[in-house]
């Protein structure tokens, strides 16, 4: 089979990766950039999701309203998101669109962040962050991070704070914009059956002119804190309960089986659904994975009435202790191997999945792995792998246990 990649690295840094598609009808684009909230100064935290914002706002070309319709005429769907590593922006269009699509989004690349702008769109961030406070699953997470991460970059939330915000100028930005968005640190990804030549004009036409920037400190690794906190919100009505666990990080061998043992615990179908939901016990319990380049979670969660907090976390831990002592059911690993296989299938067929694919693929492995390749993976998740997961990230353990609503439960130890 030939290989569907094209890479290639422009003479400023910017890496250009491809995957050729034969057959659709679409092609996918976007840039990531390397960076997130785990490289702000705590007192800029939020300025990457903020950033993020402000690069729709306007250009030396274009106005915000004029990013607007431009991508409304060639009928793409932009979108953005900023996470604790990675800020990416991307659109799907009709391939013969691409390279309009292309310009259009490295010219926001290269935002004025108009001064006009930033005050407005300030209040706009300001917003989301007093509505994440309204949701008990945005304050638990952010709890978490808070409690697990204390001390290290990756303890502040993505959105940052609303005392951070208020007090970040646009110089700040701007000068974090001209350091985390240099092309050395940025990657274009194609994916769809645009022409890879052509999408190499483009990227040197639209982006060969980029001065190159600094060299960028290293990220430093977190330790995973054990304990326990509690954060009582008596405008909630339920509480909230949280058990996180070391686990793998993306980068690591075992990342697709850690999916599994995920999906086994708390996924669709799960442990958690027959054992905990289905009991009347909580109407929300599952097992879900945090990963970072280097570091990762699973977290075990559920939502109870809070005089029932006791009995959800006996519930959960019981689970937990059960999949570490007895061998994993064959019809269980088939279950969520199939789920997978399935999920992969229809993804590999659009363009937009496989450009988050090949972006995620590219950020934390180096280079970007075939539908097959990933497929492979899956395959090789089965007794053994999980048995060696559970032996290297046990997961029976105390762990962090956070509680978040209005019981004030457990005494913090």
């Amino acid at each position: 089979m030939a290989d569907p990649f094209t890479t290639a690295r422009l003479s400023n840094g910017l890496r250009v990766v491809i995957e050729h598609m034969p057959g659709v009808k679409t092609t996918a684009a976007g840039f990531l950039s390397r960076t997130g909230a785990r490289d702000e100064d705590r007192a800029l935290a939020g300025v990457s999701h903020f950033l993020e914002h402000m690069c729709f706002k306007g250009t030396a070309k274009r106005s915000g309203r004029q990013i607007s319709i431009d991508f409304d005429a060639m009928g793409g769907h932009p979108n953005a998101f900023t996470s604790q590593e990675r800020t990416f922006y991307y659109g799907v269009v009709r391939s013969c669109d691409i390279d309009a699509q292309i310009e259009l989004l490295a010219d926001m690349m290269r935002s004025t962040l108009p001064p006009d702008e930033f005050d407005m769109e300030k209040k706009v961030v300001l917003e989301e962050i007093a509505m994440s406070h309204d949701h008990i699953e945005h304050v638990t997470f952010d709890f978490i991070l808070e409690q697990i991460f204390a001390g290290h970059t990756l303890e502040w939330p993505v959105l940052g704070y609303e005392e951070t915000l208020r007090n970040l100028t646009r110089d700040q930005m701007y000068a974090y914009f001209r350091r985390r968005y240099a092309p050395g640190n940025m990657v274009l990804i194609v994916a769809g059956s645009a022409d890879p030549g052509d999408i190499l004009e483009s990227a040197e036409r639209h982006c060969g002119a980029w001065e190159p920037g600094p060299e960028l400190d290293e990220r430093s690794a977190p330790q995973v804190r054990a304990g326990t906190a509690v954060k009582q919100v008596e405008r909630f009505n339920q509480q909230l309960i949280a058990i996180s666990l070391e686990a793998p990080a993306a980068t690591d061998s075992l990342h697709e089986t850690a999916q599994a043992v995920a999906a086994i615990l708390g996924g669709n179908n799960s442990r958690f659904y027959w054992n905990v939901v289905q009991t009347g016990l909580s109407p929300q319990a599952a097992a879900w994975r945090l990963d970072y380049a280097d570091s990762g979670l699973l977290i075990l969660s559920g939502q109870c009435e809070p005089k029932n907090a006791e009995e959800l976390v006996e519930a959960m831990r019981r689970e937990a202790a059960t999949m570490c002592r007895q061998p994993v059911e064959q019809r269980e690993i088939d279950r969520v191997k199939n789920r997978r296989r399935t999920s992969l299938a229809v993804e590999g067929e659009s363009p937009y999945h496989r450009l988050v694919q090949v972006m995620d693929d590219v950020d934390y492995r180096g280079q970007p792995r075939t539908v097959e390749e990933r497929l492979a993976a899956v395959e090789r998740v089965s007794h053994a792998s999980i048995r060696e997961y559970l032996d290297r990230f046990p997961i029976d353990g105390a762990g962090h246990l956070v509680s978040v609503g209005p019981r004030d439960w457990p005494a913090e130890k």
